[in-house]
């Protein structure tokens, strides 16, 4: 596939840039996992040219989210999906990585922007060699972020995703797991590696456990996301709580990745003058601040959480695990007496040639 700075082209992939209809009920897991994966290959091709330009840090924030949401999807079916798809998780880590160096200096730029606006002009004018040198860390890794963006890697990875997910309406096999079954077992199961992650925090915990609690409870997000059209409100409540969650360990993430960076900067004999250190290291108090604020309020949203609406949407899984429990068994056993039928021998005809007549009374 050719690339240039418009970046993928839907009609050279094959295919509209639109979303794939919902899956219809009764679904197979797989059909659900190929239509998210079209989805989210939709939004890539939708974003990814505004991300290459580099003027709009919401395209480069979208097309992330895609890159997200496409490892979240091969992650969640890997045992549902063909091998070359389970396989294609590693292109969409290297992506990734290449995405995120970018999107944390827009973050960064962003804060900056908004923490001096309320300063006086002199102090904002210390800023202004800060955020050049931001603006130009950011310039060589958006130049490395088009360099993972064109190589081969990138695109056999696109590729893969675009042939493999095109069969989303294919008919599913009689055997294949329903995704009633698969989505609700899989959403139990996130559930319990954030709530055990979160009892793991304490005072002293690094920021590493932070950013574990954050990554299980987007994983548990995107789980719900897949099965929000069997879920109904019940998902809906749930995902409003683990955005408020995700947003706050987000921000304090993004706080303490900046105050970092400050360290670095100040630390590493950078030609700053003297008021835009000053000024930075104000900034890095304001960050540790912010780190702060978010660790507080953890715990009231984990409680949010793990209150009513976990129950409400446990609650619903059991419902439709139960019913497709109940149209698999009966499912099997259709089909188990459609194979006793057709192995069960029929007796053998009567041949015409053989037959002996009925014998009749004879009349004298």
């Amino acid at each position: 596939m050719s690339t240039d700075a418009r970046g993928s082209d839907p009609a050279a992939m094959g295919r509209p840039e639109t979303d794939p209809p919902p899956a219809a009920p009764g679904a197979s897991a797989q059909q659900v996992a190929l239509a998210q994966l079209r989805r989210h290959l939709t939004a890539w091709i939708r974003h990814e040219p505004g991300a290459r330009l580099g003027s709009d840090p919401e395209e480069l924030h979208q097309l992330r989210v895609a890159a997200r949401r496409i490892e979240a999807t091969l992650a969640l079916f890997k045992h549902q999906l063909p091998p070359r798809l389970v396989h294609a998780r590693q292109g969409a880590k290297g992506v990734l990585r290449a995405l995120g160096t970018v999107r944390d200096l827009d973050v960064q730029l962003a804060e900056l922007r908004q923490y001096c606006s309320a300063l006086p002009s002199a102090e904002r004018a210390a800023a202004a060699p800060l955020r050049s040198r931001l603006e130009e860390e950011r310039a060589r890794t958006h130049q490395r972020m088009l360099g993972t963006l064109d190589s081969e890697a990138t695109r056999h990875w696109l590729e893969t995703l675009d042939h493999a997910s095109a069969s989303f309406a294919a008919p599913a096999a009689p055997a294949a797991p329903q995704a009633a079954t698969v989505i609700p077992e899989r959403v139990r199961g996130r559930f319990r590696k954030l709530k055990k992650a979160v009892r793991r925090l304490d005072s002293r915990s690094a920021m590493e456990e932070y950013h574990t609690v954050r990554r299980r409870a987007k994983q548990l997000r995107y789980a719900i996301e897949c099965g929000a059209g069997l879920f109904g409100k019940p998902a809906e409540e749930m995902l409003k709580v683990l955005r408020r969650l995700q947003d706050g360990l987000g921000a304090q993430q993004d706080a303490y990745m900046a105050k970092n960076r400050l360290t670095a900067l100040a630390a590493g004999g950078s030609r700053l003058p003297s008021e835009t250190l000053f000024l930075m290291g104000r900034l890095a108090e304001h960050h540790l601040g912010e780190t702060r604020r978010a660790r507080k309020m953890l715990t009231r949203s984990w409680r949010r959480v793990n209150g009513k609406r976990w129950k409400g949407l446990r609650a619903r899984m059991q419902e439709l695990s139960e019913a497709a429990s109940a149209v698999q068994a009966a499912t099997d056993e259709n089909s188990q007496a459609t194979l006793t039928a057709q192995l069960t021998p029929a007796p053998p005809a009567e041949d015409p040639v053989l037959a002996i007549p009925e014998a009749r009374a004879l009349r004298h």
